[in-house]
This record gives C-alpha cells, sequence and structure tokens, in this order.
C-alpha cells in the first residue's frame, strides 16, 4: 500500500521542476500546494471572467451614452433578467440584439 501511495503521488508530480517530481517528501508536499492553489484558482475565475463581462459591457453602453450601472438599474427596474455573461456575449457578436436590450431597460 505504501508504494502504491508513494507510486500514486509521484504519477500527479509528473513534469513538476528537480526533486518535487522524483523525491516523495517533496513531491507530497508539492501536490499538497498544487492543491490548494487549483482550489482557489477555480474560485479566482469566477470572479475574472465576471469582471471582463462587466467591462465589456459598460463599452458597449458607453457607445450608446450610458453607464454600466444605469443600464444594470433599468435591467433591474424592467425586471429583465439576462446575466452578464450573455450580455456581454450579445455585446460583442450581436450589437443589434445588445442595443434593443438597452432600449429596454
Amino acid at each position: 500500500m505504501a508504494h502504491k501511495r508513494r507510486k500514486n503521488i509521484l504519477k500527479q508530480t509528473k513534469g513538476y521542476i528537480n526533486s518535487r517530481s522524483t523525491k516523495f517528501r517533496a513531491a507530497k508536499e508539492a501536490v499538497l500546494h498544487a492543491g490548494v492553489h487549483s482550489f482557489r484558482g477555480r474560485k479566482l475565475k469566477k470572479r475574472t471572467f465576471r469582471a471582463l463581462w462587466q467591462a465589456q459591457i459598460n463599452a458597449a453602453c458607453r457607445q450608446n451614452d450610458l453607464t454600466y450601472s444605469k443600464f444594470i438599474a433599468g435591467l433591474k427596474k424592467a425586471k429583465i433578467e439576462i446575466d452578464r455573461k450573455i450580455l456581454a456575449n450579445l455585446a460583442q457578436n450581436e450589437p443589434k440584439v445588445f442595443l434593443e436590450i438597452l432600449k429596454m431597460g
């Protein structure tokens, strides 16, 4: 079992630099840290993309003389529930549809 556990850890560290890929103790620590960073990275990715979508929506709104915050407030008041990912996609790929939503909100 111990051999199997060691082999599994070393398999996970394939491609790591220096002794982190060959020595069990260093590899075990590297895998632990990698797990922490990957967990945090998955949470960060969501934040980063939301900020990107907001910037894209804001750019499209400002081309039509409106700010992002006023646009979102108008959407909420008109009870239009479209998430930012879809709005950003529409702003980039379907400007006419986005303009119609802009007029509704």
